[in-house]
């Protein structure tokens, strides 16, 4: 460590042989290495990596692992849901559940959860603030956000197929935050969709125009 002679007390501070100990011990262990990569790996969330992550993970209640359902690829129409395909393709669907794999996030995306949980547990919830965490960790996929849809009602709405371990994220971290008293949905499809003005789905259109909801593109987050 630096300056370690101001350390000593002033007792000890004329004792030759202790002093001396002292100055060797403070050369051949050097804790500022390992002070360093702790920081470095461990302290810092920009810098941390893996087991340093998994702590963070720990103190804001997020895991790097999330529970993606393995659904096969089975017949059927492209607004069904992802993996459908046409005929002499695939097979029907045989009323089967589908499994559920692990799925691990890389450091970088896990480090991009984990701010967006930390800026969600202290910031209030309103359209603007909520509107920023969607930004940031669905930067450049579309367009997203969140609206007011009556009756003690909102919906995070993704005008875009999300990915199945991005579904995960929004039933699984408690990233995106809902007020007190509350119901709260994510909506997520490719727009226009066929419906009614009174639907509450931006876009939604008539005969001819849009396609219909697909399975599963609105569903409650709390």
């Amino acid at each position: 460590m630096k300056d370690v002679l101001q350390t000593v007390i002033s007792q000890y501070g004329n004792s030759p042989r202790l002093l001396q100990l002292i100055n060797d011990l403070n050369q051949y262990i050097d804790p500022s290495v390992d002070i360093d990569n702790f920081y470095n790996t461990v302290w810092n969330i920009e810098t941390a990596q893996g087991f340093g992550l998994d702590i963070w993970g720990r103190i804001l209640g997020v895991s790097r692992n999330l529970q993606v359902p393995d659904n096969p690829d089975y017949f059927g129409f492209s607004q069904a849901s992802p993996g459908c395909f046409p005929f002499n393709q695939k097979s029907f669907y045989e009323g089967t559940p589908p499994l559920t794999k692990t799925y691990q996030m890389s450091d970088d995306y896990f480090r991009k959860l984990l701010l967006a949980k930390a800026l969600s547990n202290i910031t209030a919830t309103n359209a603007l603030a909520i509107n920023k965490i969607i930004q940031y960790i669905f930067a450049g996929r579309g367009v997203a956000y969140c609206s007011d849809i009556g009756n003690m009602m909102m919906r995070y709405t993704f005008e875009y197929q999300l990915q199945p371990f991005e579904i995960a994220i929004t039933r699984q971290t408690k990233i995106f935050p809902v007020p007190c008293g509350v119901r709260g949905f994510v909506f997520n499809s490719k727009l226009p969709l066929f419906g009614f003005s009174q639907a509450g789905i931006r876009s939604a259109t008539t005969f001819g125009f849009g396609v219909f909801l697909p399975i599963g593109a609105d569903y409650a987050i709390n």
